[in-house]
């Protein structure tokens, strides 16, 4: 998952302000004023629609407003969420999920099964443009544009799937197969995901206050099935994208959660008790746009590939603890063998340790390119989105480069301009990341097919979209693997990406938060947290 397209702000401009159910205005103390719960976890959001997001953040944000068929534990296992039960036919390929009784939006009106059948057809609909439509290319009908789900009563939903898919109950605990109301996107079209008034939800909080480029503020759910577990009264996301502002909200408990910090400080918190750094599934990578010279030229790719020093960024720019990374898919996704990670059976593209032996190479491939030293190469563009480390990071690549003669200038764009340029393909080279949105490898794999919406690299080759689809259709776990490898060396065999490292998952929180956890898929959960007085 990644951060995808702004939905225009500007329709939001005017400050919408709505009381909590129990009459308490969120205050702007992070501490436990108005049993209020004040956390960062990225600047405005790029959308917080459930079919149009792809951005991490934006999730966190949608998993506390939504809910799916199923929902995510503190171990990262799929458990039942708005569906109670379900039961699996014989084949594997026919799930019936039995809703809960007496499930409500947060708005009080019934929710149903049918919610669910609009919900993931409109999200194939190519007039929504989810960047994330393919990942229902598993379930019978998608090639035809409507997806074989029925609703044959208001608490039973029944899927057929093409044939069975390992990961499909993670998939429907995933925000882009949580329900959204029919008549609210039809009456208000993309602006009903903008505005408090119309952003409704069947999950555990509901938006009660959103300021563009301040805030957006939850309040618990009174309709929502588990409402008796839930923390705090109101949790309050302080939209900041600056890492010194967050840290220094943190350090005066304006916000008692931060997603982020300089690099710079990180050294000096490291043995705090509100430093945390845990496992991800991702890969921090810098993206090609495969369509523009000279980069449409897989020899300067290659080039610029092995040019990087990984273990100085890791040690001496982002300092976080990652992982030099030689390969795209992460470390942490297990293979056919549940005993062994996918990247141990894969192993390494080039040695990411080897910076030296990388260097004389890529000068090589670069003269075999038609550009010894650089020469005749025209000057190149480093895109990133503003933000402390990855500025440091392009300075780091921007030296790198330079040793092989390549000239790379840096440009910076405030968020959501940033997205917008990328997505739309109007760039040279790009800062990217993407973390695993569920325990398998094709989720870092299948955004690499022709015209995906999350192909921000504008790649084709139609040799892997046939690999994808097989894989999406065997049912030998063995074979699947197998041809999950083939894909993921026809990445490296193009070189459309270059991966920096294995990303850590750093955050620091208060130490009077309790009830918190943070998932390897990049998720934050704070519908259960609450903070001591």
């Amino acid at each position: 998952m990644k951060r995808k397209l702004t939905l225009l702000l500007a329709i939001v401009m005017t400050a919408m302000m709505i009381l909590s159910a129990c009459g308490k205005q969120p205050t702007t103390e992070g501490k436990t004023a108005g049993d209020t719960l004040a956390v960062n976890v990225g600047p405005d959001p790029d959308t917080i629609d459930p079919a149009l997001n792809s951005a991490v953040d934006g999730a966190t944000m949608i998993i506390h407003a939504f809910e799916g068929l199923m929902t995510l534990n503190k171990e990262g296992v799929p458990v039942p969420g708005q569906a109670e039960s379900y039961d699996v036919s014989d084949d594997g390929k026919v799930y019936t999920f039995h809703l809960r009784d007496g499930l409500k939006w947060s708005d009080g009106q019934p929710l149903k099964a049918s919610d669910f059948v609009y919900s993931w057809n409109r999200a194939i609909d190519p007039a929504t443009a989810a960047d994330y439509e393919y990942l229902f290319d598993i379930i019978d009908g998608y090639d035809e544009g409507k997806l074989n789900i029925q609703a044959p009563d208001d608490k039973t939903f029944v899927v057929t799937l093409k044939n069975p898919v390992p990961y499909f109950l993670e998939l429907a605990a995933f925000p882009t197969f949580y329900p959204v109301r029919q008549d609210l996107v039809e009456q208000y079209g993309d602006s009903w995901a903008v505005d408090v008034k119309t952003y409704i939800g069947n999950g555990p909080y509901k938006v009660t206050e959103w300021v563009p480029g301040s805030h957006i503020t939850m309040t618990k759910n009174e309709y929502y099935w588990n409402y008796d577990k839930l923390g705090v009264e109101n949790i309050k996301f302080v939209l900041m994208e600056d890492d010194t502002a967050k840290l220094n909200a943190f350090q005066k408990r304006e916000v008692l959660f931060i997603d982020d910090m300089p690099n710079d400080e990180i050294d000096a918190w490291r043995d705090k008790p509100e430093f945390h750094l845990e496992g991800q599934a991702g890969t921090y990578y810098v993206s090609f746009n495969t369509q523009k010279a000279p980069l449409d030229n897989k020899l300067v790719r290659e080039a610029l590939i092995l040019a990087i020093d990984r273990e100085f960024i890791v040690k001496e720019v982002s300092k976080k603890g990652e992982v030099p990374a030689g390969a795209f898919v992460s470390l942490g996704l297990t293979d056919a063998d549940p005993n062994k990670q996918f990247r141990e059976v894969g192993g390494d593209y080039y040695d990411p340790y080897d910076y030296e032996g990388n260097l004389e190479k890529a000068k090589e491939l670069l003269a075999q390119a038609g550009y010894p030293n650089g020469e005749g190469l025209p000057q190149l563009e480093y895109l990133y989105n503003e933000g402390s480390g990855h500025k440091a990071i392009g300075e780091a690549l921007q030296d790198m480069w330079k040793k092989i003669g390549v000239n790379v200038s840096l440009v910076s764009q405030e968020w959501s301009t940033f997205l917008n340029t990328r997505k739309n393909g109007d760039y040279m080279i790009a800062r990217n990341g993407w973390l695993s949105d569920y325990n398998d490898p094709i989720s870092m794999l299948d955004m690499w097919i022709t015209g995906g919406g999350n192909n921000d690299a504008q790649w084709s080759n139609p040799e892997f979209d046939a690999l994808i689809a097989k894989i999406k259709s065997t049912t030998d776990n063995e074979e699947r693997y197998r041809l999950m490898h083939q894909a993921e060396d026809l990445i490296f065999a193009d070189s459309m990406l270059c991966p920096i490292y294995y990303y850590v998952d750093l955050y620091l929180m208060d130490t009077s938060i309790e009830g918190f956890w943070s998932s390897p898929l990049g998720f934050k959960y704070f519908m259960y947290a609450t903070v001591k007085k």
